[in-house]
């Protein structure tokens, strides 16, 4: 399902104001065709966490791939006024916007690759203005959806191979936060969600059991259960905290006995509060001896990795869990941070001019050049990724340097196996990448992330993963860097 078919509506305008006033700017100063490079990329891991997973491409192909200006567009920005009344922006400029059709070149590292800071997710080159232009609704997309897939991986990680079911809908930002993230979450690894819409669209397994107010519906615990039990004869999970959860869990028991007969499966229990590491325990021991050893025991209540972590270490006989405020929202991290710099543009004599955006924090200044990230690797591990620019000559023995710390270097034996992480995804506008299915970049997140070393997946103080600069990049940049601030 393609986001037209989502938003029955023209998505040009999906972006901030001072996109359309540079665009212009560049316009008026002839700069429009100008070739250029632009990189979208992080600078921090989120969550604290030691990797992350790239998501959101699929939305953002999408994006541009409808990226034309309608009549509805234009009437409105020639309605837009200055400070002084007059019009933002002349007809002759609207002209233009009305005939563009996009004309970049797009490189990407596919979904549910594992990436690290500094490392471009998407390389843009082509006509300046229309590679600023898209600078908002690219950071946008990705920048959510690749928080959400890393925060749902290492939830997944927690729950070492049980099952995760995403029910976090209803604290979602909004209806578009709970469409993509729920996509998200389950390139990240939940194996379902309760969300129907998501289910429709993204073809996504949806699982849910009942809520509080259908045991409350009822004059007793056994009536709802019953009731439900009756509706649902082989799917049925019961909630059973809406008054003593030990109770509950015994009539469940009743219910499901009295069943039985009638070809009923006992699906499940779910607990929604309480402390469920002695509740769990008690169910699971209730359950085995009532003849119930396949009823899972399903929790909920505002889990995360770290609380999944801490239940698992102290025993809690739960098997499937039920995931959302802290998943759909990414609760402790509400942002992922990521940036869209210029890093080289076109003279007019045709030469590449490279460019660097400097900054007190050396982790805000940007990388200069046309970037490749290459991933070296043997059988078992990822090794290294080293950020290259294509535009200059490798040597043949490589050094990667930390970005932020120069002393800390990973040599690279030219014999190493490598691949280069970007790959094309639109050559001058047109489409030339064949996007996955969903199940093939949820499989590829969990390819990924066991090839990187357990104390790198690790949730408190993560062990780094060698990714850097290759050297003569790093040096030109120092170079730029002296330059630009007159110490050279």
């Amino acid at each position: 399902m393609a986001l037209q078919d989502i938003y029955r509506t023209s998505l040009a305008l999906h972006t901030d104001l001072y996109q359309l006033t540079m665009a212009y700017g560049y316009w008026r100063n002839g700069m429009a065709e100008r070739e250029s490079v632009f990189h979208l990329y992080f600078r921090k891991h989120p969550f604290e966490g030691g990797y992350t997973v790239a998501a959101g491409l699929e939305h953002a192909v999408q994006y541009l791939q409808q990226l034309t200006f309608t009549d509805d567009d234009l009437l409105y920005l020639g309605s837009l006024k200055g400070s002084q009344g007059q019009p933002l922006f002349e007809t002759a400029f609207l002209d233009y916007l009305r005939q563009m059709e996009f004309s970049c070149d797009v490189d990407a590292i596919p979904e549910g690759t594992v990436v690290f800071p500094s490392e471009p997710l998407i390389r843009v080159r082509g006509p300046l203005l229309q590679a600023q232009l898209i600078e908002t609704p690219l950071l946008n997309i990705i920048n959510f959806e690749t928080l959400i897939a890393t925060k749902a991986a290492r939830i997944k990680e927690a729950a070492k191979g049980d099952q995760v079911i995403e029910f976090g809908m209803r604290r979602a930002q909004g209806i578009d936060g709970a469409l993509s993230a729920t996509r998200a979450a389950y390139i990240g690894g939940a194996d379902a969600t309760s969300n129907l819409l998501a289910g429709q669209l993204y073809d996504i397994p949806v699982r849910g059991t009942h809520a509080h107010s259908w045991v409350q519906a009822f004059d007793s615990e056994e009536e709802a259960f019953e009731a439900y039990g009756q509706a649902f004869p082989k799917d049925t999970v019961f909630l059973v905290d809406t008054y003593d959860t030990v109770e509950g869990v015994k009539k469940g028991i009743e219910v499901a006995k009295k069943l039985q007969p009638q070809g009923f499966v006992f699906g499940g229990i779910r607990l929604d509060s309480g402390d469920l590491t002695y509740l769990s325990q008690q169910a699971r021991k209730l359950l085995d001896e009532a003849g119930f050893a396949q009823t899972s025991i399903v929790a909920s209540n505002d889990l995360d990795e770290h609380l999944i972590t801490h239940l698992k270490q102290e025993g809690a006989k739960i098997d499937v869990w039920g995931i959302g405020t802290k998943m759909i929202t990414a609760y402790d991290q509400p942002a992922l941070g990521g940036v869209y710099k210029l890093a080289a543009i076109k003279a007019e004599t045709g030469d590449w001019k490279y460019k660097i955006k400097l900054s007190e924090q050396l982790v805000k200044t940007s990388n200069p050049g046309m970037l490749q990230v290459r991933r070296f690797y043997n059988q078992e591990r990822n090794l290294a990724d080293m950020i290259y620019n294509e535009l200059e000559p490798l040597p043949d023995q490589v050094q990667v340097v930390h970005p932020l710390d120069s002393t800390r270097r990973k040599s690279i034996t030219s014999d190493t196996a490598y691949r280069d992480l970007l790959i094309s995804v639109f050559t001058k506008g047109k489409l030339v990448y064949t996007l996955p299915d969903l199940q093939s970049i949820k499989s590829n997140t969990k390819q990924e992330i066991s090839r990187l070393h357990e104390s790198i997946r690790r949730y408190v103080n993560p062990h780094s993963y060698p990714a850097g600069l290759e050297e003569k990049l790093h040096q030109h940049k120092m170079e730029m860097i002296l330059t630009l601030r007159g110490t050279k």
